[in-house]
């Protein structure tokens, strides 16, 4: 089959490789008819995540049709069109039971590794590098689904597939951010980066009952997207960025603060790529910083945004000495499948709004430059594996 693989800092290819097999009953092997390059795709990208190996299938973001099932899967059925999570998730140990799935403790085979790193084994996760699995992704024209019975949900008859394909990923992401910031009626949310998750959290905090939402960006394009979506915008190169945040807020602040910038604050083509455009020993996380900064005394913030070292400076002092909550995490994709696809049946969001370009498999390595570099007005790629 064909498929978009890693080999090296900004060296996508298309080429063939290995079509997938069930390796276990709990499998099944789908025909991927969409799926999209995500912002954290660019940190593989660009070289900043450690264990990638050339010829690793990239992509998290995927749904398509089943064509072959393990015999211990009764979930699914040849023919069903599913939306698979990016997180891979066992459904039976105490995480899953607890609606934790990012956090699964048995799906991820290097988990051994990874607790070295940070404690504990986590879930997981399609073409995301060997401390997630190393297991290939979905940018390809078949992806090998594991617990199958677990994470991928049926799509209804009538959705197509560009108003369910974000349930992987950026919308229960987005959404998740918007959870965590604990909305009351009539509060007001602000959220750095307008990228697709930040667009998403800002849906969702209005849809959670925010009555404002300040979304804060550089790229008019993104800007464009976040006003169409209710938000008020303000430009993150503003050198008096805090007291425009404080001048629309009668001096209050937001009462949450959503960062869904995260690496990319460093990153080429990010919210502050002016400032820094390679990753060192130390991330850099500007948007975190100036987040802490503009959430209100007693406030939350929520971290959707990825960072990956283990050295991420942040101002303690202003988070402790405003008495912020912080919430972050990987998303719990499968919490979220049945409430939001029930928000696109109800007509109550159509999650393409974003989506800027659609293209063939063959065209994915040229699509990660322009996404990257924000030409051509690029927000969401959507990608067709085996032809439209």
């Amino acid at each position: 089959m064909k498929a978009l693989t890693w080999h090296g800092s900004g060296d996508i290819r298309c080429e063939q490789v290995d079509d997938p097999i069930i390796q276990d009953d709990r499998d099944a092997i789908i025909k991927v008819t969409s799926c999209a390059i995500c912002g954290s795709d660019l940190h593989l990208y660009g070289g900043f995540v450690p264990g990638m190996h050339a010829g690793d299938v990239m992509g998290h973001e995927t749904m398509g049709e089943v064509v072959e099932v393990g015999r211990g899967n009764s979930k699914l059925k040849i023919g069903d069109r599913v939306v698979v999570p990016f997180t891979i998730s066992c459904g039976e140990c105490r995480q899953c039971k607890w609606g934790q799935f990012s956090l699964c403790e048995r799906s991820n085979p290097a988990g051994a590794e990874q607790a070295k790193q940070i404690g504990y084994p986590t879930a997981g996760l399609f073409g995301y590098s060997e401390m997630y699995g190393r297991f290939p992704g979905g940018q390809a024209q078949y992806l090998r689904v594991p617990y199958a019975d677990v994470g991928p949900i049926v799509v209804p008859d009538g959705l197509s597939d560009e108003q369910v394909l974000f349930l992987s990923d950026i919308f229960p992401t987005g959404y998740m951010a918007a959870e965590n910031c604990d909305i009351k009626q009539g509060q007001t949310v602000a959220v750095f980066g307008c990228g697709p998750v930040g667009l998403f959290a800002i849906k969702s905090a209005f849809l959670l009952g925010a009555e404002r939402v300040i979304a804060i960006d550089t790229v008019p394009e993104r800007l464009a997207l976040a006003r169409a979506s209710g938000a008020e915008t303000l430009d993150y190169a503003d050198e008096d960025l805090q007291e425009r945040i404080l001048a629309i807020t009668n001096g209050l602040g937001p009462d949450a603060v959503i960062e869904a910038v995260g690496m990319e604050s460093h990153g080429a083509g990010g919210v502050m790529e002016t400032l820094q455009t390679k990753l060192t020993s130390t991330e850099r996380p500007y948007a975190l910083a100036q987040a802490i900064l503009a959430c209100r005394p007693g406030g939350t913030v929520s971290l959707p945004g990825v960072f990956v070292g283990p050295a991420v400076p942040a101002p303690l002092g202003a988070l402790v000495g405003k008495g912020l909550t912080l919430k972050t995490g990987q998303t719990h994709v499968q919490r979220y499948l049945e409430p939001l696809l029930n928000l696109i049946v109800e007509g109550k969001i159509d999650p393409s709004f974003l989506i800027t370009h659609r293209i063939g498999l063959e065209e994915g390595p040229e699509a990660y430059k322009t996404f990257r570099d924000k030409e051509d007005g690029c927000v969401k790629v959507v990608i067709r594996p085996n032809g439209s």
